[in-house]
């Protein structure tokens, strides 16, 4: 059997080397255009700030030790330039000699990736205008850094790698501002996520201007000015980093079932529209794993796991590709940022029948030093508690609880059973109520009527003609740093001495700094004949987003 795989890095590396594992006698050659077939394109960004020292930390396998742990013939410098489907060839090219070469198959594993979008704007071909994909663009960067240096770089996007880029480039020494077409950075975050976000990047010394795009790219001598939407700004050099989009042109080219995207159709097995061709990586479309629709999610994780199920068909193990849930984790300094599964904006334009909770939760401990807390946001099924997704935004442990949920979805857990998971504790490193339990606990209560939500988009809207009590169960020294327009405080340890005083005929609307001490009001209220709403989220949660408005106006 003689297999061909276009392209390394993840998807093909991964599969090559499976192959080998399942059959010794294959014959397996592998394609790459560049120099490197296997590389951490993750750890790009974090050789330009330095904490990654050496350029060769960065290369998983050089051609020569693959070839000889593998056995895969590996031409590097060579691209493939078409396929023939029919008569089962691919052409390709050497680009250090020029020559150009058939080569036959019996089958064939397409892992191109995806490129870097490049927007059709004036001056983006400017010398000083960088994309990141690979080791010699990590290079020509920090060679830029390094020989030029350049005082200042706007970063074009504000994704993962765009957040990446923009906190290595500042701890290179430059200053740095993401301009970002969204109101947000990080789009897998709902909004009121991404405000702490902001704020944590802003105090970094990082910029952001949000809800606004790159028109043009206007250079001169000293500076290029960036032209925007709304308003300039200069710098010295920019990242564009507006997204990536898979690179499919031969697999169009041949003949190959593509979607509007140009991601190539696979089914289950890998399989794309053409016989014994197979394709996987950031250049296919997958299957979203909550909700079932189709999708672009360009991860290292799924491109391995689709490499392996490949290799495992084409050798006749009948392997399945499951979906993709967008589990993903991201470091800004010292912030981590994690998601896994939908968001509220995917569960609300699907039309679902969702609700979401907020907690605030120490890390650890808090009686044991050095705990922060962190931001969780859950979305799950109405009516069965089911988990679709969780955003978490905090300084320690975030890796390991969004772990746990992305797992809980996997495994199509409710609320009702994070509850139950048994997780372990010690005070260095969680509570006995991990904030796992927590999230469970607030999902529960939820859907057992035992608390009503409002949210921090309801706060506006509130009644403030006297129709409803409007109540702030903080300690004093907490109102006087800052409350809403409306509520007055009382609080939580005064309460119950004073709940006649409030009027039963009226509904009532709690808040306090993270919803903890607020549920427990509702439940007091709600036990003597109130009927009593919690902010979700909290005080916190409401301050966090309205501050973050008002700096991004600013």
């Amino acid at each position: 059997m003689k297999v061909l795989i276009v392209g390394g890095v993840a998807g093909g590396a991964s599969a090559a080397a499976r192959l080998r594992r399942l059959n010794e006698k294959a014959e397996i050659i592998m394609f790459e255009r560049g120099e490197f077939i296997s590389f951490a394109n993750c750890g790009l960004p974090y050789y330009i700030g330095g904490k990654i020292a050496k350029k060769t930390a960065l290369t998983v396998q050089t051609p020569g030790r693959f070839r000889a742990r593998f056995n895969v013939d590996v031409r590097n410098f060579t691209e493939v330039m078409s396929i023939n489907k029919e008569e089962k060839t691919v052409t390709a090219k050497n680009l250090i000699t020029g020559e150009e070469y058939t080569e036959t198959y019996d089958k064939l594993i397409l892992s191109m990736g995806a490129e870097p979008v490049k927007p059709k704007i004036k001056g983006i071909d400017s010398s000083r205008v960088f994309t990141l994909r690979n080791i010699p663009d990590t290079i020509k960067i920090k060679k830029y850094i390094d020989e030029k240096h350049p005082g200042s770089a706007v970063v074009v996007g504000g994704g993962y790698i765009g957040v990446e880029m923009a906190e290595n480039l500042k701890m290179a020494g430059l200053d740095v501002t993401i301009v970002e077409l969204a109101d947000h950075v990080i789009a897998p975050l709902d909004i009121e996520m991404s405000a702490d976000v902001h704020r944590y990047m802003r105090h970094k010394g990082v910029g952001l201007i949000l809800s606004n795009g790159v028109k043009e790219i206007e250079e001169d001598e000293e500076k290029l000015i960036i032209k925007l939407n709304n308003g300039e700004v200069e710098t010295d050099m920019v990242i564009m980093a507006a997204g990536v989009r898979p690179e499919t042109g031969i697999a169009k080219a041949a003949g190959i079932d593509v979607n509007a995207m140009g991601s190539i159709i696979v089914n289950e097995h890998m399989e794309t529209s053409a016989e014994d061709i197979y394709a996987v990586g950031d250049a296919v479309e997958v299957t979203h794993f909550v909700t079932g629709a189709k999708a672009f999610i360009p991860l290292a994780g799924p491109a391995n796991k689709q490499g392996r199920i490949a290799a495992d068909n084409i050798c006749g193990i009948k392997s399945k590709y499951k979906g993709t849930q967008g589990s993903s984790i991201l470091k800004i300094f010292d912030m981590t940022v994690a998601v896994t599964g939908i968001n509220e904006r995917t569960a609300r334009a699907l039309g679902l029948n969702y609700d979401k909770v907020y907690n605030y939760t120490p890390s650890h401990a808090s009686y044991y030093p050095g705990w922060t807390n962190m931001s969780i946001k859950a979305i799950f099924e109405k009516d069965t508690g089911k988990i679709l997704g969780a955003q978490i935004v905090g300084f320690d442990g975030v890796d390991k609880r969004c772990d746990i949920l992305a797992t809980a979805i996997r495994a199509g857990m409710t609320g009702f059973d994070l509850t139950e998971l048994e997780l372990c504790y010690a005070p260095p490193f969680s509570s006995a109520r991990d904030p796992v339990n927590m999230i469970g606990y607030v999902i529960e209560n939820t859907i057992k009527g035992l608390v009503k939500n409002f949210h921090w988009h309801d706060v506006e809207k509130l009644p403030r003609d006297g129709s409803a009590i409007l109540l702030d169960v903080r300690t004093p020294a907490e109102a006087a740093r800052g409350k809403i327009d409306g509520f007055i405080n009382m609080p939580l340890e005064s309460l119950r001495a004073n709940i006649d005083k409030l009027d039963r005929s009226k509904p009532i609307y709690v808040l306090c700094r993270s919803g903890q001490r607020s549920y427990i009001a509702c439940r007091m209220l709600t036990g003597h004949g109130f009927d009593a709403y919690n902010l979700s989220g909290g005080y916190q949660l409401y301050e966090s987003i309205i501050n973050d408005r008002q700096a991004s106006s600013s």
